[in-house]
């Protein structure tokens, strides 16, 4: 009964943990394509600056209303009443009415001045002697010009706000390129690396295969007494330290699974949750050539770094014009245009003599008539004035300048250490090319050696010429150089990476559009 128990409870656990180790084993087939695909739509630190872009355009929106009109309403109604006071008001009681109607635009204009059009409407009723019209309809057309002519004048002061604005938006784009540019480069490091890990874990599978057929080939050889028992001991100790090898690459094939699982964030896409990455491209080698110059040439015309810079140098120097300007007197100027329109109900007085103070008829006004006239320009009013201040002292205008001026210095200066920084990575990307392409050559050729000295090795010991000792050491150098023919294949192709990395040209090579993005 215990054992049927036991057996029982030995067949669950082996079912569940065939069941199980089958849900790990599910693959994720993926090229290098592929994977960066995945890393441009899942990764975290690429959905972290694909914000700042779009908020750098809210800004510059927010930047341009300045320049958008406003329009502006305005109603007053009163009552005022008080006792008479003088001859000309009734006795008793003086009442006066009135409402008072305004609508007008502003427009900021380009050089730092403001243009406003309004259109004034006033109702009044009163009770007071003496008067022609009773009641009141007048109205007005203004135009008024206020602009400045030193301080805070020009077309780049006024603009200041938007200007920065651009600048930034164009900094937080080409900072999400160099995002993008750099996760790109990971994820091919990433994906080079592990298909390396694998492929080394399958030589090392196959060196340890080797060893152990020559292991069984040696324990017979002993029985039969073609070998002394030294043999064995050489096998078994090769064969122990290849197993500890498959452990080491076995960890270095999860590591970089990781590293490039990470990258991809496939924890954020569900089909994909738990799987195993599973390369489908193999590194090859693709002949290309490029000198330092013509990698220098496009790197300084193309890294993002250096727009990044090049904006911050064009705000520094809208500072220092701004801050220049700043030191100015102030001169404004303002220019206002009227134009009135009145009209009313007229009283018409005894004799025609409004001192009589009989009112014997009126004839009605209508309000148009007051619009009609204002609009009609009858009366040439306007009014110009100039406005100037002089400050005795402006010791905080002075700091502004000298702070914008050092700041566009430092600004030129870390222009210059980035350039001298890409030139010397570029020199260095361009030097491990062309090294690494040597690499593929030559490692090609020691493995292709190795092979046939392990292939004569063993027609040697099939013959009694040889020793497991000299097999176990060609397989071992064979193993070798096969680790080394692929690593130098590796290495290649990500100095291919690295190259576009350097001149900022991956995005262009990949077809990556940042309005991909970004709008």
């Amino acid at each position: 009964m215990t054992k049927k128990i036991l057996c029982g409870a030995v067949f669950v656990l082996a079912v569940f943990g065939l069941s199980s180790f089958g849900q790990q084993q599910k693959e994720l087939p993926l090229s290098l394509d592929d994977a960066i695909v995945r890393s441009l739509k899942n990764n975290l630190n690429v959905a972290v600056q694909v914000v700042n872009p779009q908020l750098s355009s809210a800004q510059l929106s927010q930047a341009k209303q300045f320049y958008m009109p406003t329009l502006a309403f305005a109603f007053t109604g009163n009552q005022f009443a008080e006792p008479a006071t003088w001859s000309l008001q009734n006795s008793g009681t003086y009442i006066q009415k009135y409402t008072d109607s305004n609508v007008g635009i502003t427009q900021q204009i380009p050089f730092g001045g403001s243009l406003t059009a309004s259109l004034d409407y006033l109702w009044t009723e009163n009770n007071q002697l003496f008067q022609n019209f009773n009641p009141t309809f007048q109205s007005t057309v203004s135009f008024t010009l206020t602009q400045p002519l030193l301080r805070n004048f020009g077309w780049r002061v006024s603009r200041k706000q938007i200007i920065i604005a651009q600048n930034n938006l164009d900094i937080s784009r080409s900072q999400f390129k160099s995002t993008l540019i750099t996760t790109v480069f990971n994820v091919e490091q990433a994906y080079w690396n592990l298909v390396y890990s694998i492929e080394n874990l399958k030589t090392q599978q196959q060196s340890l295969d080797l060893g152990r057929d020559l292991l069984t080939k040696t324990k017979k050889e002993v029985e039969v007494g073609q070998k002394a028992p030294i043999e064995v001991l050489n096998a078994e100790t090769t064969v122990a330290r290849r197993e500890a090898d498959i452990l080491s690459a076995e960890a270095a094939v999860r590591i970089n699974r990781d590293q490039l699982r990470v990258l991809l964030n496939l924890d954020a896409d569900p089909p994909a949750k738990g799987m195993i990455i599973v390369p489908s491209d193999q590194p090859v080698f693709k002949a290309f050539h490029i000198t330092y110059e013509e990698a220098l040439q496009r790197a300084l015309a193309r890294r993002p770094e250096l727009d990044v810079i090049r904006s911050g140098i064009e705000t520094s120097k809208l500072n220092l014009t701004v801050a220049r300007n700043q030191l100015l007197p102030q001169l404004d100027l303002k220019f206002t245009k009227t134009s009135p329109g009145i009209t009313g109900d007229q009283l018409l007085y005894q004799d025609n003599n409004p001192l009589t103070g009989i009112v014997v008829g009126t004839i009605p006004g209508q309000p148009s008539q007051a619009f009609k006239d204002a609009f009609s320009f009858l009366y040439n009013n306007w009014t110009v004035g100039l406005t100037l201040t002089i400050p005795f002292a402006d010791m905080v205008g002075r700091a502004n300048y000298a702070y914008a001026k050092l700041g566009l210095e430092q600004g030129q200066a870390s222009l210059k250490n980035e350039e001298q920084q890409i030139s010397l990575d570029v020199s260095n990307a361009v030097l491990n090319l062309e090294t690494t392409a040597k690499a593929v050559d030559a490692y090609r050729v020691a493995r292709e050696l190795a092979e046939k000295q392990l292939e004569a090795e063993m027609k040697k010991l099939n013959v009694g010429m040889s020793t497991n000792y000299f097999v176990l050491q060609y397989q071992n150098d064979l193993a070798t150089a096969r680790s080394l023919e692929l690593q130098a294949l590796v290495n290649y192709n990500i100095a291919l990476a690295q190259i576009a990395q350097v001149t900022g040209t991956t995005l262009e090579d990949r077809n990556i559009s940042l309005t991909d993005y970004i709008k």
